[in-house]
């Protein structure tokens, strides 16, 4: 068995496929639609929309297999990315490359793969939109056309869940894209009974910014603290721009010790910008910070209303203590 190379764009591709926030999110219709309709057109057991991450290929899509996620160096997804062009392999028993790979040798028994890869906008190879089959295949022409257009549309869809998730300014994730992220990594902290914990941010004073500056500097302020927020975090950690001048950091495996030390972080890293930036006001916020308790707090609305009534609680205080 021949293991899959590393794209020489490996470090960047990984960055863009994760910046879109989709790996470990739920099944969407819009992925399943397609996976459905390539198993009815091409007559095949297996259809896939696989995003290859740094060592697994996981499936956004999955029809006719039951596992989400493969190890990325026994995938066929590996190979295909490699290349701009449909990657076939007709026969596996008949690779030397594929012969005795696990995924052939046991289930899911692959005996012909045909996968296109999916790229973003600049042509970075994400997955691919794949189809499996038991038994070796000779496909046509006509079939290489049709599995190209349905990995055409795949991309636009991922096109679409990127920018229905990502807010436009600071590009961190939106409410939306939180929203689902965060659920999903709540549901993983309760199954391996890990503590998380979540930070709920507000700028202080933040109309003054506007009604001073104007908005094109308040836009810019926006877009300062949310790179300095991303600075401050871990890879795990799923942060967001609420909406106006609210940000949000969920920190899964995270006591509340830790996100005081986050907080502690993102304060000296915000100082410093401020003191070097000298742009006539300063970037200052305020925070709410709850532990996540799965009995207390069912789903992620629960979670943001207790972080968002500690954050307002703090304010007032801070307020009180200016007065």
């Amino acid at each position: 068995m021949k293991k899959p190379c590393n794209p020489v764009d490996e470090e960047s591709r990984i960055e863009i496929l994760r910046s879109f926030d989709i790996l470990d999110t739920p099944a969407e219709e819009r992925f399943d639609r397609l996976t459905r309709l390539a198993r009815r057109l091409f007559g095949v057991p297996i259809a896939l929309v696989s995003l290859v991450d740094h060592d697994r290929q996981w499936f956004k899509s999955h029809a006719g297999l039951e596992a989400s996620e493969t190890p990325r160096d026994i995938s066929f997804c590996g190979h295909a990315i490699l290349g701009s062009d449909v990657f076939i392999v007709r026969d596996t028993l008949e690779d030397e490359r594929f012969a005795d790979n696990p995924l052939v040798a046991g289930g899911p028994r692959i005996r012909f793969y045909a996968g296109c890869p999916i790229t973003d906008m600049a042509h970075h190879n994400l997955g691919t939109f794949c189809i499996i089959d038991h038994t070796p295949r000779e496909p046509s022409a006509e079939d290489i056309a049709a599995l190209k257009d349905l990995a055409a549309i795949a991309e636009r869809e991922l096109a679409m869940v990127k920018l229905a998730t990502r807010d436009e300014l600071t590009n961190l994730s939106n409410r939306r894209g939180f929203m689902g992220l965060a659920q999903h990594s709540l549901d993983l902290c309760t199954r391996y009974e890990m503590p998380a914990t979540l930070v709920f941010i507000d700028l202080c004073k933040f109309k003054d910014i506007n009604d001073a500056h104007g908005h094109q500097e308040g836009d810019l302020a926006l877009a300062a603290f949310a790179e300095i927020l991303g600075g401050s975090s871990r890879r795990a950690d799923i942060i967001a721009r609420l909406g106006g001048d609210e940000f949000v950091a969920l920190l899964p495996n995270a006591t509340i010790q830790t996100a005081e030390c986050y907080i502690a972080r993102l304060g000296e890293t915000l100082s410093r910008y401020n003191r070097d930036a000298d742009r006539g006001y300063e970037i200052q916020f305020t925070h709410g910070i709850v532990a996540f308790h799965a009995e207390r707090h069912e789903t992620i609305e629960a979670l943001l209303a207790e972080g968002d009534a500690l954050m307002y609680e703090e304010k007032g205080q801070d307020e009180a203590e200016r007065a």
